[in-house]
């Protein structure tokens, strides 16, 4: 039997009688009340998240070393990252495939970070090491405490709590800050949609800012946000999951983040193919799917044309705490899609009517840079 992983703030879920789960390895809370209220709470006040299963790896060196060897393993472009702007990318694989989907946090020419999903922390670090030109690679993630409040009154809360205005920090920028001779790491990141934050501390001082960001945040509406909530939140934006939408075996563009994919003058793995897919099109695609009458898409759904045709499956599939139907994210057959919008879906041997849809499923509202 696996024995879990747990984060510093274990016994304090347990203490607010959070329903715990198994996650990546991870022993996570997955309610504290109801996915609903949490979810609603998020997109209409705040919500608190502990993402201290996610993990850090620092990258340093000269520039004429450090740049080149990210370029390589990387498929957006790093050499436009200015100091204290964070990235999202993807680490691929020697196939084109996904590593995992990261986030990158430049300090400086000679100092960088990843921020890798729970389950693939490690698997991250070990493609670094096996590609290593000689550059200084350090696997930080159990000396780091993560926390995220996301919302419309993130901001405000935040601020509160540490004393000072984080009004200046644009979206996908992070700042350092000296507080209690701790130096944390303030993004305005997430994966909600909603403006917000994520903090990263020591562990010590992650707990004790759990604590402090609840007494501020509860007379304001803030509830603490589990599992069910975070991927209802991520579906409604159409995010994807690795594991669901993003895998060893598909490269970005047959995953649905070809946005990130960038022509280089260093190639990346599968660069060729993957770049060709992105002007010319691929046999798959990921897209929005909604459900147009009652139901819930769950995954491995199967999809069907309007004629019949088995076309593709649901990779993701909710309830929308916001729209109140059913939605996905959906692989599909390029050229079996057509012109048609409509397509059905299988729940429990019945088919059912369900649209397909770009773009996500609510209107964003991340604060944007000037």
């Amino acid at each position: 039997m696996e024995t879990l992983k747990k984060t510093p703030l274990n016994d304090t879920h347990k203490e607010m009688k959070a329903k715990m789960t198994p996650f990546g390895g991870w022993e996570m809370p997955l309610q504290y009340s109801s996915i609903i209220d949490e979810h609603m709470a998020t997109r209409t006040k705040a919500g608190l998240f502990d993402v201290s299963h996610m993990g850090q790896i620092f990258i340093e060196n000269s520039k004429d070393l450090l740049l080149p060897f990210l370029e390589k393993l990387t498929c957006n472009t790093v050499g436009t990252m200015k100091d204290g702007q964070v990235q999202y990318n993807a680490v691929l694989n020697e196939q084109g495939g996904i590593v995992d989907d990261i986030t990158l946090y430049r300090f400086n020419e000679e100092k960088y970070m990843i921020c890798s999903n729970a389950s693939n922390f490690e698997s991250v670090y070990n493609f670094l090491i096996k590609y290593d030109p000689g550059v200084k690679i350090t696997n930080a993630s159990q000396d780091y405490h993560l926390l995220a409040i996301q919302g419309p009154l993130a901001e405000e809360i935040l601020s509160e709590v540490f004393g000072f205005s984080l009004s200046d920090i644009n979206y996908y920028n992070f700042v350092e800050k000296s507080i209690q001779s701790e130096t944390l790491i303030i993004s305005r990141t997430g994966y909600t949609g909603e403006d917000g934050f994520e903090i990263y501390s020591s562990n010590a001082y992650g707990v004790q800012l759990w604590k402090k960001i609840l007494e501020v945040g509860l007379p304001r509406g803030l509830k603490p946000i589990g599992l069910g909530a975070r991927d209802t939140l991520r579906i409604e934006m159409r995010y994807p999951l690795y594991g669901h939408e993003l895998s060893m075996i598909r490269n970005p563009v047959e995953s649905g983040i070809s946005w990130i994919v960038k022509e280089k003058a260093i190639k990346y793995f599968g660069y060729d193919n993957i770049i060709d897919q992105k002007k010319n099109g691929c046999e798959i695609k990921m897209i929005g799917i909604v459900l147009e009458g009652a139901g819930v898409l769950r995954e491995h759904f199967p999809i069907f044309s309007t004629s019949g045709r088995e076309i593709g499956l649901v990779t993701s599939g909710t309830f929308s705490p916001v729209l109140k139907k059913g939605i996905g994210i959906a692989l599909v057959i390029s050229e079996e899609l057509g012109s048609s919008e409509e397509v059905m879906v299988e729940i429990r041997g019945e088919k059912k009517k369900a649209i397909l849809q770009k773009g996500s499923f609510v209107p964003t509202k991340v604060k944007k840079n000037n």
